[in-house]
């Protein structure tokens, strides 16, 4: 979950405490390689291909695919960022933050839209973000990638790219970071 995220759930300003690192900054760069891969085989190539990523924690995982896309099949790929936080079915529950914006500057009609966010859990935030893409135009297909499917859906939603697949409990924390992916809780200050 990320730093402001973080600050404003519950408990309010509780503190990230990782317990136990599971991949570290260069098992997440490897895991990113084989993602984008995995998107350019899937996709036979990169024409229609466009990445969406999800505030907060979504988007800089979407422009470290970019770079390793054009990296491994030499194809600029267009990066948006979509904030989902008025389509989410739990609005008021979670913290709506206004630094967290959606920048998608390109028409979304024919293309094959790569959601990529952190981490999966419930499902409910890819249900928002396939609610708000319509306002973007008719994506052909829409297809999801994340670094971390930690399991307990509550939706019939999955991934079509991850990173690593971590069962945790219910009330353990995931972080992912550009320093790796750390398991852990939210310890109130």
């Amino acid at each position: 979950m990320a730093e402001r995220e973080r600050s404003h759930t519950r408990p309010r300003g509780a503190v990230f405490v990782p317990r136990a690192q599971v991949m570290s900054a260069e098992d997440v760069r490897r895991a990113t390689t084989r993602m984008a891969h995995e998107i350019a085989e899937r996709n036979r190539g990169l024409q229609h291909v466009v990445l969406i990523g999800l505030q907060t924690g979504g988007v800089g995982i979407a422009q470290r695919l970019a770079e390793a896309l054009a990296e491994a099949e030499g194809a600029t790929i267009p990066v948006g960022t979509l904030d989902v936080a008025f389509y989410r079915d739990d609005i008021g529950l979670r913290p709506v933050l206004p630094e967290a914006v959606t920048d998608i500057s390109f028409d979304l009609t024919g293309s094959t839209v790569v959601l990529v966010d952190d981490v999966l859990f419930t499902g409910r935030t890819i249900r928002a973000a396939l609610n708000a893409l319509g306002e973007y135009g008719r994506a052909q297909v829409v297809e999801l990638a994340v670094m971390v499917d930690r399991g307990h859906r509550e939706l019939p939603i999955r991934p079509d790219y991850v990173g690593k697949n971590l069962p945790t409990s219910r009330d353990e924390m995931v972080d992912v970071s550009d320093e790796g992916v750390s398991l852990g809780e939210l310890v109130s200050r």
